[in-house]
């Protein structure tokens, strides 16, 4: 099982809220799809909400979801997924123009999808705007800044502080890109792709 250590978001020296460097790689190919992708992410918090940065480089980054819980992992897609008790689980997902899905719940079929004036509270920055998108054969580097606020979470009333420990993985995927791939920090015991498997999260550890 791998560990993060997730660090305190900073601030420059104007008082502007510094996103983390993405720097942990989204690199274990489960499945063997074999594709040219590359994506690399970066966690952070303060008392009220987790900063997630992700930066990607694909030849076809594609994106025609639009609207909320919308099927996101169909265009080329970031994920997060996260336990705070070990049982049920948040999943958060992200197409590369910022649209977003969140369900919560135990393991496939008995999850919920968050209602839209609750995810709407997530913000995103993707670098490569909000109109769909389809880059053809074309090596790309784009990245998006996620803001989530503690309140997302209000099923599992969550503490972020120094020292709290849970349970999480990070994806990447694209179920009908041009080159389908599923790709992990954590790696996953599955003899088919399938994200929904909290047993395979790794660890996040509050510093």
């Amino acid at each position: 099982m791998k560990q993060l250590k997730v660090k305190k978001v900073g601030y420059s020296e104007k008082g502007e809220l510094q996103f983390p460097e993405a720097t942990h790689h989204i690199d274990t190919d489960n499945w063997n799809y074999n594709v040219d992708v590359k994506a690399q992410f970066g966690l952070a918090y303060d008392a009220n909400h987790l900063y997630l940065r992700y930066v990607v480089n694909e030849a076809h980054p594609k994106a025609t979801s639009t609207v909320i819980n919308g099927p996101v992992w169909e265009d080329s897609c970031v994920e997060f997924f996260i336990s705070f008790d070990g049982e049920t689980y948040y999943n958060l997902e992200f197409n590369c123009i910022g649209n977003r899905v969140v369900g919560y719940g135990n393991i496939k079929p008995k999850r919920q999808r968050l209602d839209q004036a609750r995810i709407i509270e997530i913000t995103t920055t993707p670098s490569l705007g909000r109109d769909v998108i389809d880059v053809k054969d074309t090596p790309t580097e784009w990245h998006i800044n996620i803001t989530i606020p503690k309140q997302v979470f209000a099923e599992a009333s969550p503490c972020f502080e120094k020292g709290q420990v849970y349970n999480a993985n990070f994806y990447k995927c694209g179920d009908k890109q041009k080159e389908p791939h599923y790709l992990s920090w954590n790696a996953i015991n599955s003899e088919k792709p399938n994200f929904h498997l909290p047993a395979c999260f790794g660890r996040i550890i509050f510093e």
